[in-house]
């Protein structure tokens, strides 16, 4: 992508309206724009970090066995009617009327659509386990918005839903979303800690949040230490061994972890004064087991292999990625800009003209750029003629994670400069060395 025709409209001033880094960092990055109060435009740089996440979320909810559907934004006021969610949800749920004036909600979360989707559709055991997941804009009518797209009205949500036979059943399609859980945060370049939590509106009795350190979080937490140097579950994770997902399960709720809502004081106190973490949290997910909770007000049962029927066990499982994007940015960032995982970054690689319009430097980047290109990387070429100070300020916000600098003296000589976003670390090499670094 060349800078010179691509949207991103950069902000040289700290919005004033912008209370934490991240918030900053998106507007003067051009990453999104606010349309009115907690609802905002994704622009292309913002939107391009977007579908990198939901890639990397995807991909380990397909790898934990989790199917992917797609459910509409608007639902149907009667199937909360019957589950006896739709006043006991309050004023944060977006209630309206169609043409026939028939009331309908903008959706908050999905445990009655997709209750009522299995009820049509799924009759026998033989058919479970089952774990059906979208990704999709919702809207919860925050009383205060705030902190960008960390806390929105309009958002975007991974949900996926379990279904099973037994309890003993529910637990371990619990576990599986457990591991996997730590596995996606884990590629997105955080530390998440599962903490015991609160079920809310949700309902059920077991119920863990996931949350990052950061200075910035909304509630605070409470842990042991020892979480911070847990080996997360690698990609060899056996999704279908009951034993293998148990122990992980074990082992990362073995320490005490709490957010505020649940923590025991006396319990934190027992955990030796060393080892003892309070901070600010970010929560970045939260799954939930609640039993037959829908299923009994619903009606959603299978035939067990005693011929008899069942009310099946339910659980959800969320994660937001237009808040992970902020929480990404709160946990890796420094006076300069963003510091993007390379997992999640917007480009690969920002290529550096210094002298547009110098032949040589020109057809140098041409050469850096095309090679790398070809060689499937996700390459910004920043042909601007900006002066030097601009463009090396614009690559340190936008947070790519290598820049290639083409300066007229360099490239005299054959040679670039590779600089490191995260360390500073600059290097001077061949071109031809450039070049193979990263396509190799």
């Amino acid at each position: 992508m060349r800078l010179s025709r691509y949207f991103m409209p950069i902000l040289k001033e700290n919005p004033k309206e912008a209370e934490i880094v991240s918030h900053r960092l998106m507007l003067r990055a051009g990453m999104i724009r606010q349309q009115s109060q907690g609802i905002y435009s994704w622009l292309p740089l913002g939107k391009r970090v977007l579908d990198k996440v939901n890639a990397i979320i995807r991909e380990e909810q397909n790898r934990a066995g989790a199917i992917e559907l797609s459910m509409p934004t608007l639902q149907s006021a009667e199937l909360w009617q019957e589950s006896g969610r739709y006043d006991a949800y309050g004023k944060e749920m977006l209630r309206i009327k169609d043409r026939q004036d028939r009331p309908m909600l903008y959706g908050p979360t999905n445990e009655e659509m997709v209750t009522d989707i299995f009820r049509s559709s799924v009759k026998s055991y033989k058919d479970l386990p089952l774990n059906l997941y979208h990704i999709q804009l919702k809207f919860r009518d925050e009383i205060r918005p705030r902190f960008g797209t960390m806390r929105s009205r309009e958002f975007m949500m991974k949900d996926a839903y379990s279904f099973d036979l037994t309890r003993e059943g529910a637990e371990h399609s619990y576990n599986k979303m457990f591991a996997a859980y730590l596995r996606t945060f884990d590629r997105l370049g955080l530390r998440a800690i599962p903490m015991r939590a609160d079920t809310g509106p949700i309902g059920g009795n077991l119920s863990h949040e996931f949350i990052i350190l950061a200075d910035t979080g909304e509630s605070e937490v409470f842990c042991h230490k020892d979480f911070v140097g847990f080996d997360i579950p690698d990609e060899r994770t056996d999704f279908d061994s009951v034993e293998g997902l148990k122990a992980i399960f074990d082992k990362w709720t073995s320490l005490y972890a709490a957010t505020s809502e649940m923590h025991d004081e006396a319990a934190f106190n027992a955990v030796p004064e060393a080892e003892r973490l309070s901070a600010r949290g970010i929560e970045v997910g939260h799954i939930f087991y609640f039993g037959t909770k829908y299923s009994e007000t619903m009606g959603a049962k299978v035939q067990g292999p005693d011929g008899k029927e069942h009310f099946v066990h339910m659980g959800s499982y969320g994660i937001g990625p237009t808040r992970l994007v902020p929480a990404i940015i709160e946990a890796s960032h420094d006076d300069n800009g963003i510091i993007w995982p390379s997992s999640v970054a917007p480009f690969d690689v920002v290529v550096i003209n210094m002298k547009v319009g110098d032949e040589a430097c020109d057809d140098t980047c041409e050469l850096i750029y095309a090679a790398l290109t070809k060689a499937g990387k996700d390459v910004l070429y920043d042909d601007t003629d900006d002066r030097a100070g601009t463009k090396f300020a614009t690559a340190d916000l936008i947070g790519v994670p290598v820049q290639i600098i083409a300066g007229p003296r360099a490239v005299a000589n054959g040679e670039v400069e590779v600089k490191d976003r995260k360390t500073g670390a600059r290097e001077t090499m061949t071109i031809e060395a450039a070049i193979n670094r990263f396509v190799a």
